[in-house]
């Protein structure tokens, strides 16, 4: 009995016959590349795309897993879809504006917490006799007459950081006749009388937590007032970006003294302080930069007399869930 060996593939037939299909159709396709759609042996219609082009599925916030990132997005897209809708309503007023020329109506004045000020009924007038007489007689009179110079004494808490202390050394620069002395320890009813014997009129604690300068004690010397603020947005003077000067026009009666000067600036009650100078280039025309330090007080109690944590008498506290309910009454 003979036996004959039988080559077998190894694939097998139908497998075979199924890519052969397929490659015929990828030949077909090939074959007809410039036409938009190709015929199949099936009778099924492909549709051929450009190569390289990729469309991506609808993009939805929902499905970013991280919740710090899916809200800044969010926000980002509620700001942006804001800011369009902001601008159509500002290019439609416009063009109703052009369309009635001088019978378009005036523009609004737009409403601000400054001039919807609620009134406070301690507002006292500035032209009462009896108000001049208590600026005329009271314990910063002297100061305003100019009959004493002041001299300022500036100390931290106990054990300040580099920071607190920074901050400090930055104050004794822009405050004229200020000093700055470490505490060591002391208690502020111990500083006082030594301050009051080396005739310094004002004693400026400066309070920190964490590292950072949150409070100052402001303690007029030897009767009092004392002072608490709270010291919010400090920033040094490395730290702040020395933008080109301004450029301004002004023209005042006096003669300007010096090129540098601190402002106190009172809004909503806060004090905000900016130190700068000037940069004069002609008679007209001045520039003005930014040095530092910059911070921002808000008054929290004025206690009668020196400081007393204990037996003090406060002439006015901050009581922040009765005066601050609403925003539009201010209290300074």
């Amino acid at each position: 009995m003979d036996i004959t060996e039988v080559p077998v593939s190894e694939q097998p037939k139908g497998k075979k016959k199924k890519s052969k299909k397929t490659k015929k159709q990828r030949v077909s396709v090939e074959k007809d590349a410039p036409e938009c759609e190709v015929d199949t042996k099936d009778g099924v219609k492909m549709e051929k795309t450009e190569p390289g082009v990729a469309f991506p599925p609808t993009f939805s916030v929902s499905e970013i897993k991280n919740k710090q990132r899916r809200h800044l997005m969010f926000m980002k897209l509620k700001q942006d879809k804001r800011k369009v809708t902001k601008d159509d309503s500002e290019k439609k007023k416009k063009k109703e504006r052009e369309a009635l020329g001088d019978k378009a109506p005036p523009k609004e004045i737009p409403k601000t917490i400054e001039n919807q000020r609620v009134y406070d009924e301690t507002t006292v007038d500035p032209d009462d006799e009896e108000v001049k007489f208590d600026e005329e007689t009271d314990e910063f009179a002297a100061y305003f007459n100019g009959l004493t110079n002041p001299k300022v004494l500036i100390t931290t808490s106990d054990r300040p950081r580099g920071r607190t202390v920074r901050f400090c050394e930055q104050l004794a620069k822009v405050i004229p006749n200020a000093h700055v002395y470490y505490r060591r320890g002391l208690a502020l009813k111990r500083i006082i009388p030594q301050c009051v014997a080396r005739d310094f009129t004002y004693l400026m604690v400066v309070n920190e937590d964490r590292k950072v300068p949150n409070g100052l004690v402001l303690c007029h010397l030897p009767d009092g007032p004392t002072a608490h603020f709270k010291v919010s947005s400090v920033r040094l003077r490395k730290e702040i970006k020395h933008w080109p000067a301004v450029c301004c026009t002004f023209s005042t009666g006096s003669p300007v003294c010096g090129r540098q000067v601190a402002t106190f600036h009172n809004q909503r009650d806060f004090i905000f302080f900016r130190f700068h100078r000037y940069i004069f280039k002609n008679e007209k025309k001045v520039g003005i930069q930014e040095l530092g330090p910059r911070f921002t007080l808000k008054l929290r109690s004025l206690q009668k007399g020196t400081f007393d944590s204990k037996f003090g008498e406060y002439e006015w506290v901050l009581k922040r869930h009765e005066m601050d309910s609403c925003r539009r009454k201010f209290q300074l």
